[in-house]
């Protein structure tokens, strides 16, 4: 099967709250929520917090070439736990992946269930914003082959994360990520690692005290042993804060090339303890 999104663990919508409700709340401190949007936030939740951020996605797809049917996939809890520890700068991060796929064609259908590879992240910001230097943080992340026999992928697979984003306007703000993460071809009848490099850009526009919005762009690009292949997404969405340390998105996209998944939309919570 071709790359499914992982935009639980790859998130960051937590920019768009930072400039409306973030300011609400400041005697707590604005919550920043690592979904439902592709590209993760250059903060941390902060020392001595846990935060517990988990969703659905729903996703379908109809491969290259062919004549009828298509593959779905239900992606169910999402949990991502994320841990402030040390320092206000430092965070620990672990996700977990339930996952159904599916795929139909002629009436039938066949659907695989289970546990994708473990997720594991450490998140440190590097620098402030200041004037037109971003805000910076840099996450070092790795699967671990925890996950159902097909699902995983039987082998350790790091990457690293760069992350930068700028307060342009009292509730506007700009965000990238570039990503390089080690990921598996199953082309030439059997599974060899190559590099995958990955590109985002996200708008975040904030509506009053609780309501944000935004619009993204990300791209995937698989070198792999045959050649350059790239993945183009378009996907927005709104969150909205239903109190100090709880928030609700929803989100939805689709692929802008034949090489991605055509279209995915999901759902999600956000929960904070201290």
């Amino acid at each position: 099967m071709r790359y499914r999104l992982r935009i639980a663990l790859l998130g960051g919508a937590g920019w768009l709250l930072m400039a409306g409700a973030g300011r609400a709340h400041a005697q707590r401190g604005p919550l920043v929520a690592d979904r439902p949007d592709f590209t993760e936030a250059a903060a941390t939740v902060g020392r001595g917090v846990f935060q517990l951020e988990f969703g659905y996605t729903y996703e379908y797809d109809r491969p290259e070439g062919s004549l009828g049917g298509g593959v779905w996939t239900h992606s169910l809890g999402e949990p991502l736990l994320r841990v402030g520890v040390l320092s206000e700068t430092l965070e620990l991060r672990l996700g977990l992946s339930p996952v159904s796929v599916g795929a139909g064609a002629d009436g039938r259908s066949v659907t695989e269930t289970g546990l994708e590879d473990l997720y594991m992240g450490v998140k440190l910001v590097l620098t402030e914003q200041d004037g037109l230097r971003p805000a910076t943080a840099i996450l070092p992340q790795m699967t671990v082959p925890t996950g159902s026999d097909a699902f995983t992928s039987d082998r350790t697979l790091p990457g690293l994360n760069f992350i930068y984003g700028w307060d342009l306007a009292e509730n506007v703000v700009l965000a990238g990520s570039t990503q390089m993460n080690r990921a598996l071809s199953e082309s030439g009848g059997g599974a060899s690692a190559y590099s995958q490099w990955t590109q985002s850009v996200v708008a975040g526009f904030s509506l009053g005290e609780r309501a944000g919005v935004y619009t993204e762009w990300f791209a995937h690009f698989h070198a792999e042993p045959e050649g350059t292949r790239a993945e183009h997404y378009a996907n927005g969405g709104l969150t909205w804060s239903l109190g100090d340390d709880l928030q609700w998105d929803i989100r939805a996209g689709l692929g802008l090339n034949e090489s991605a998944t055509g279209v995915f939309l999901g759902t999600g919570l956000v929960v904070r303890m201290r």
